[in-house]
């Protein structure tokens, strides 16, 4: 669930915009976590978000919520943002793959997660990139290579030699991106969507050695 929406701009181009800057989340974070993770999954983690409301929330409620957790993936312990000046304009969540997968029975998973399971069990000991997105207004900037390499230094700091990284083909954008850096696709598996709206009909995992 790792989509950016960003293609190559001019060097001129890039080079009239600020630099970002980055530094790590915090629970305060929360709103600005939500929306990305929002971006960066085309609309599954609030469709997702649907089934967790307790009372009153909205959906942004929920996602707020679970960035706001000490534990999980979809963590602020495990998010750096960029910046420009106090605007948080970008976000990147990453964390090390366990060396082993752990077994899982499809039957006790939501449909919809087993795809994902699998191609995250094939590439055990890697650096995940679970969330790599943009806010519309930021991309085309540059900002999206920026946590790119952002990621790939904090894989180097974790002792990891490889990062891996789930793409919807419904985005061929990011797709490209990635391969530009140097992540080459090897494996897909079938998106199931129950209800979600998406034009893509695999994910596909990227890895890159560093």
């Amino acid at each position: 669930m790792n989509k950016l929406h960003e293609r190559a701009a001019p060097n001129s181009a890039v080079q009239s915009f600020p630099k970002p800057t980055f530094r790590d989340a915090t629970k305060d974070d929360g709103d600005a976590m939500a929306q990305l993770i929002n971006f960066a999954g085309e609309g599954l983690p609030a469709y997702l978000w649907q089934d967790m409301i307790e009372g009153n929330e909205t959906v942004w409620d929920v996602g707020r919520r679970r960035a706001q957790r000490d534990e999980g993936g979809f963590s602020y312990r495990n998010t750096t943002l960029a910046c420009i000046g106090d605007e948080v304009v970008g976000s990147l969540v990453g964390y090390a793959q366990p060396n082993t997968p752990e077994p899982f029975d499809p039957a006790d998973v939501p449909a919809m997660f087993v795809p994902m399971i699998e191609l995250e069990n094939l590439a055990p000991g890697s650096w995940y990139i679970n969330v790599l997105a943009v806010f519309p207004e930021f991309r085309n900037r540059g900002v999206g290579s920026e946590l790119i390499a952002r990621a790939e230094r904090n894989a180097r700091q974790a002792g990891k030699l490889t990062v891996s990284i789930i793409a919807s083909d419904g985005n061929p954008g990011a797709v490209r991106l990635y391969q530009r850096h140097g992540y080459t696709q090897i494996a897909s598996r079938r998106i199931v969507k129950d209800d979600w709206k998406n034009p893509g009909e695999n994910w596909v995992l990227l890895i890159k050695e560093i």
